[in-house]
């Protein structure tokens, strides 16, 4: 679980892992050279916690950094599956579980479904949170640049990197997670596809999504910013 600034929505994020059906694994939480109470918060967490819990520092900022450097962390330690969500977010309790039995014998990944949290927006901004995620995920599977004809071995199929899965095997097989800024997933995404036809969606694996970055871009803004195109003058990720 990347972090950063996370102080006043990490303990939500904590409590919904301790509330998982399936509560046997180990959590990483990587400290991206936050600033705010957020690593304090998971080490005292980590000392009730139901599970092991590691607190990871990863000064160089950026969410493909500090997904990387947990997940090498994880496989260096024996890890041979690797789940992800991200420290805004709250995972549903059968979230592990749910990716556990999606991973199955691997190797592959596995794609769960987004919600927007309900404690951010009232219904009309969850709606559009719905609108813009089956907008984007329409436009990835058009865009000329994600043909199978450029040697992709699986359909382009939008994925939240706050909500997949994946074997370890595979994980390095495809060179890990993209050291960079957000956002990272569709370039990891082309990565996987790259390599292997086996991603699979699991509707049972459903984290909800912060929608702060729609208050502080708005629907346009945050649209560019998953296209790549930037913030322009909205400032810095609000995650």
């Amino acid at each position: 679980m990347p972090a950063h600034q996370e102080a006043a929505r990490i303990d939500g994020t904590l409590r919904a892992l301790a509330a998982q059906h399936d509560r046997d694994f180990t959590l990483l939480v990587v400290d991206n050279a936050s600033t705010d109470d957020t690593a304090a918060i998971a080490r005292a967490f980590a000392a009730r916690a139901p599970f092991p819990v590691h607190v990871v520092d990863e000064p160089e900022k950026g969410v493909g950094c500090a997904v990387d450097t947990a997940f090498r962390h994880a496989i260096d330690h024996g890890a041979g599956l690797l789940a992800r969500t991200d420290a805004d977010c709250l995972p549903h309790p059968g979230w592990t579980a749910a990716a556990r039995a999606a991973l199955g014998d691997g190797p592959r990944m596995v794609c769960g479904r987004i919600a927007a949290r309900r404690d951010e927006h009232g219904p009309a901004g969850r709606a559009a949170f719905r609108a813009m995620v089956a907008t984007a995920a329409a436009f990835g599977r058009l865009r000329p640049a994600h043909s199978r004809r450029h040697g992709y071995l699986a359909p382009y199929r939008m994925h939240a990197g706050n909500n997949m899965a994946i074997t370890a095997e595979l994980y390095l097989r495809v060179g890990g997670m993209p050291r960079r800024p957000s956002p990272t997933d569709r370039a990891f995404l082309n990565r996987v596809r790259r390599h292997t036809a086996d991603i699979t969606h699991c509707r049972t694996m459903v984290v909800e999504n912060s929608t702060r970055r729609i208050r502080q871009y708005g629907l346009v803004g945050t649209a560019r910013w998953y296209l790549d195109q930037g913030s322009g003058t909205r400032g810095e990720d609000p995650r």
